[in-house]
Parts: structure tokens; C-alpha cells; sequence
């Protein structure tokens, strides 16, 4: 990632803990002024929010730190630990919602000044939904697996938001107040499987799981098409750790090809590496013409 991506991640990080803080207050003040058990659960996975948001701007500022002699290949796999803290912290949210809700199944009640609620959470719901937006969209486009996770996790808010809207309107039009605590607990069912999504996305990244087949297209294209002069390209690997992609493989040459000459093939790979998957750090192992092909291949192009 360039700086200035480095810099736009950790700004947007900063800035999600003011914003974490002023939409968990309104969601408190919508509870106060309603009573709604679902009000009240809404505003408490918006106090998850609000520690996710502390967790994901340290930690990304800690995974933009340059290598070191202890950590060669960079933090850049900090960056999966504390998605997977936030995807934890939004099933946390969720189990958090069905112990508040359960007990009203027993003596549900309907708010009080529920337009003034209703509204109030209507606000914060619109901010989380255009800050999760640009979250998501930052996060993918710089490949910071927190602003991703943090930005799915406020999503994850919005759903819940939307569903204890629609969950008070039916209990206010139909008078039956159960609906209040009944549909926080559906709401919770959904955070939890957004909670799993994200956890289960920052594990594939810590065990170093390949990049996606259209990612690793793009890759074995730059490479067929820069490999003239070797005799093939096989045993290729990749793996993501945060905004940066390995990629290593071994290539063959003739045996009568000099030092000099197979370095400047494996230049030019590089170099066409990284101009079609930015972020790309590569790794190229030179064989003679004797070694035998394995692992995952690449058809040289013809020149």
C-alpha cells in the first residue's frame, strides 16, 4: 500500500471512534426516551462498536509499521488478529441482545413516545449505514482487513437498527408489544452469522490462504506474458497478509544461460507482477533445465 493509502486507512480509523461514541449516544437517548428492550439492545452492540473502533485504529497504526529484524515480512498480519477480535466482539454484541430480549418475552410492553425514538434512531442508523459504506469500500480498495471488518461490523449495526425499526412499528400499529422483544432476537440470529463471516475470512487470512482465483488469474497472466527466455514457470504460491500479496514461484532456464541473463528475466517478472497486482511482494526461485515441474504451473507464452 502506497502512503497515501497508509494515511486515509489511519484517518478513517481515527475517526470511527468520535463517530463510534456519538451514534451509541443516540441510540442511548432513543432508549431513554422510548423504554424499548429493542432500543436498549440496539445501543448495546453499539458499545461494542465503540471498542471495536479503539481495536481496529491501534492496531492498524501497529500493522503499518515498516519490517524490523524481528518481524522481516512486515505487521501486516496484525491487521486479521484484530478482525478477528471484532468479529468475536460482534457475536459478543449479539448473545448480549437475546439475554436483554428473553426476559421481555415474558412482560413485553410498548414504548412510550416511540415517533421521538424512532426518529432519533433512524438518524444514527443512516450515519452508520453511509459510514459502513465507506469503511467497506476504503477498506477493500486498500486491502486493510480491519477497516473492512469494522466496516461490516457497523453494517451488522444498521441491520439491527432496521430490524428493531420495522419491530416497533408492528407492535405500535398491531398493539402486540412481544413484537418489540421478538424481533431483537431475529436481529441477533443475523449479527451472529455476520460475526461468523468475519471471523472466518481473518483465520483464512492468519493461515495464510491463497489469493482469489480471479487475483491469482491476473498473476499467472503477468507471468506467461513476461517469461520469455525461460522453459517454464511452475510451483507458484500465493498467500494475503493484510494490503500485501506474496507470490512465489520457480522458474526454469537453459542450462547455458548465464547468471546475468536470468536475472533480468526475473526482473522483468517482477516488475509486471507488481504493475498488475499492486502490493504484490515477490519471490523467484532459478532452476536449471533438469529440475522437474511441479506444484502449480504456468504456460509460458511463446515471444
Amino acid at each position: 500500500m502506497s502512503n497515501h493509502g497508509n494515511t486515509i486507512v489511519r484517518r478513517l480509523a481515527f475517526w470511527g471512534i468520535p463517530l463510534s461514541f456519538g451514534v451509541m449516544g443516540l441510540k442511548l437517548l432513543a432508549w431513554w426516551f422510548t423504554g424499548s428492550v429493542a432500543l436498549l439492545s440496539d445501543a448495546l452492540e453499539s458499545t461494542v462498536n465503540v471498542v471495536a473502533a479503539f481495536i481496529a485504529f491501534f492496531v492498524i497504526r501497529y500493522a503499518q509499521k515498516p519490517a524490523d529484524e524481528d518481524h522481516p515480512y512486515g505487521h501486516h498480519k496484525a491487521e486479521y488478529l484484530s478482525a478477528v477480535v471484532e468479529g468475536v466482539l460482534i457475536v459478543v454484541a449479539a448473545l448480549m441482545i437475546v439475554q436483554e430480549a428473553i426476559p421481555h418475552l415474558w412482560t413485553p410492553r410498548l414504548p412510550e413516545a416511540p415517533a421521538l425514538g424512532l426518529g432519533i434512531n433512524m438518524l444514527a442508523a443512516a450515519i452508520n449505514a453511509a459510514w459502513a459504506y465507506l469503511l467497506i469500500r476504503a477498506g477493500k480498495k486498500y486491502r486493510s482487513p480491519a477497516l473492512t471488518a469494522d466496516g461490516h461490523h457497523i453494517n451488522s449495526d444498521v441491520v439491527t437498527s432496521v430490524g428493531v425499526l420495522i419491530g416497533l412499528v408492528l407492535a405500535l400499529v398491531t398493539g402486540y408489544a412481544i413484537l418489540d422483544p421478538a424481533l431483537a432476537i431475529l436481529v441477533s440470529l443475523n449479527i451472529l452469522f455476520q460475526g461468523w463471516k468475519v471471523i472466518s475470512h481473518s483465520i483464512d487470512g492468519l493461515m495464510d490462504k491463497a489469493v482469489e482465483l480471479d487475483e491469482e488469474k491476473v498473476i499467472k497472466e503477468a507471468i506467461s506474458a513476461n517469461a520469455a527466455g525461460s522453459l517454464g514457470v511452475h510451483y507458484l504460491r500465493t498467500r494475503r497478509a493484510g494490503a500485501v500479496t506474496f507470490v512465489a514461484f520457480d522458474i526454469v532456464v537453459p542450462s547455458t544461460m548465464s547468471v546475468s541473463e536470468a536475472h533480468d528475466i526475473c526482473d522483468r517478472l517482477e516488475d509486471a507482477i507488481k504493475t498488475a497486482h499492486p502490493g504484490a511482494r515477490v519471490v523467484i526461485h532459478v532452476e536449471p533445465e533438469s529440475e522437474k515441474a511441479h506444484g502449480v504451473r504456468v504456460k509460458v507464452k511463446e515471444t
